[in-house]
């Protein structure tokens, strides 16, 4: 399945923010990549090139490449809702971001490896795909065999877990419920939604 192999703290640095998950090289280097990163005089960005910029930066935080971001889109489109709000949370149900917000795995692309990899199980049954949406009362938990998987326990044992309203997680069970699809409110992502939706209505 195509995914971004490039470098991750070019990208980061080029938006300002660390939408990989914790990145030493952006706090050390925060301003835009390149020779002139800091001194050069940037022309001012139009209305397509402020919607494209957030854009990008919603496909880089959630690990979606251009074809599957538009589907996902079309999907909001037709969905009942607000678009913005309704895209947002279709990217938040995915498994593998949802398995990145219970604390299982450090970033969303080792999420993803965790799911592809079998180590993830849902409702008992284990799956490797990524990009599945979870429902409401959905159980996400570890599979038995990978509970002793040192990026897993490194994880559990600290202090990484966000706590997200919209998730409950039991340590013994090592498994976490998905217990309602989130509200714009409990999305911490600096994301303005408006924009995408404007991008694609041209």
């Amino acid at each position: 399945m195509a995914r971004y192999t490039g470098p991750r703290s070019r990208i980061a640095r080029k938006f300002g923010e660390p939408i990989f998950g914790p990145d030493k090289y952006l706090d050390r280097k925060n301003f835009p990549p390149g020779q002139h990163g800091l001194t050069k005089k940037r022309k001012k960005t139009s209305e397509y090139g402020i919607q494209l910029r957030e854009k990008q930066k919603v496909k880089y935080t959630y690990g979606l490449l251009e074809r599957q971001f538009r589907n996902t889109f079309e999907k909001a489109v037709a969905a009942s809702g607000v678009t913005g709000l309704v895209l947002l949370q279709m990217l938040e149900s995915r498994l593998d971001n949802v398995v990145y917000r219970l604390g299982i795995a450090p970033t969303r692309p080792a999420a993803r490896q965790l799911v592809t990899h079998r180590h993830i199980t849902i409702n008992g049954n284990v799956v490797n795909i990524p990009s599945m949406m979870l429902r409401p009362g959905d159980i996400i938990g570890v599979r038995e065999k990978s509970k002793s998987l040192e990026i897993i326990t490194e994880c559990l044992s600290g202090n990484r877990r966000s706590k997200m309203t919209w998730l409950e997680w039991d340590d013994t069970q090592m498994a976490g419920k998905y217990m309602s699809v989130p509200e714009r409110s409990e999305i911490p992502e600096d994301i303005k939604e408006q924009l995408i939706v404007e991008l694609y209505s041209k």
